[in-house]
């Protein structure tokens, strides 16, 4: 199987919602909202055809299984290194283009690898723990500007994965709009061209789709459906990280993630 058959394969599986089945709902673990301080939503974009990438790939892994509550993650794979001999089976081009987006609205001109951004905002220094946790502090401390909930509803013969996100009383952004990704983590390649020749990567929270921007209608709400559809992985990681974000300067309004566990989401075999 190529690498264009292998991301067919894993879009197949997650892009109508991960390739998932209903098990039976327990509403505690269906449904996760957000809390009221403000959640860092935290962007790599990497590639598995950049040598420096692996250790910012397990970097986000570590900070996000340590910070489930203050942290939102989210792995985005640009295609932008493709040509130096290795095919990221997990890029997008879309993913290139948002991380251009957001360089540009904070005033930069340069895309790289490995690139972190924190709450819309590029993030040197991403391996410093002092200072991720100073900025992390900070927005906790924030109120959020928007509440935002996910949940899974529906039969078992026919689950929905919904999303829905509230603007606050007062809230600041001039153009909110909500963005939802499908997410699987566990996943890993056995790269055999390029930079990282050789190696085994392994990478968590990588981005199957993104969806939106989503308009907020005029009572500052906006609400995203998506059905889950069979799939033949029965170790799937799948999750959620959905975000608002003002797109009158890619400012973060609030940020929420959410792991789909067994007891509410599970693979079919």
């Amino acid at each position: 199987m190529d690498r264009r058959d292998t991301l067919k394969r894993l879009l197949a599986t997650g892009a109508a919602g991960a390739g998932l089945v209903h098990a039976p709902l327990q509403a505690a673990p269906c449904r996760s909202d957000s809390p009221s301080g403000t959640v860092a939503l935290i962007e790599l974009f990497t590639s598995e055809g950049c040598s420096s990438c692996p250790p910012a790939d397990r970097w986000l892994s570590r900070v996000s299984a340590r910070e489930p509550v203050r942290i939102a993650p989210l792995s985005l794979h640009v295609r932008y290194w493709d040509y130096i001999g290795w095919k990221d089976p997990f890029a997008q081009v879309a993913f290139g283009e948002r991380q251009r987006w957001l360089t540009a609205a904070g005033g930069g001109r340069t895309v790289y690898t490995p690139g972190v951004y924190v709450d819309g905002r590029e993030w040197r220094g991403w391996d410093d723990p002092v200072a991720l946790e100073r900025r992390l502090a900070e927005l906790q401390r924030k109120p959020a500007g928007a509440r935002i909930a996910i949940a899974v509803d529906g039969p078992p013969d026919a689950p929905v994965l919904r999303v829905d996100a509230t603007l606050m009383p007062g809230a600041a952004a001039r153009r909110p709009a909500l963005f939802v990704a499908l997410t699987r983590s566990g996943l890993q390649s056995a790269v055999s061209a390029g930079e990282n020749r050789g190696e085994t990567l392994r990478h968590d929270h990588v981005a199957l789709r993104l969806d939106g921007p989503l308009a907020f209608d005029g009572q500052g709400r906006a609400v995203h459906s998506a059905p889950l559809a069979a799939s033949g992985d029965a170790q799937a990681r799948f999750g959620v990280t959905a975000f608002v974000q003002d797109l009158a300067d890619a400012g973060m309004v609030q940020a929420w993630s959410m792991a789909l566990p067994a007891g509410c989401v599970r693979a079919r075999a």
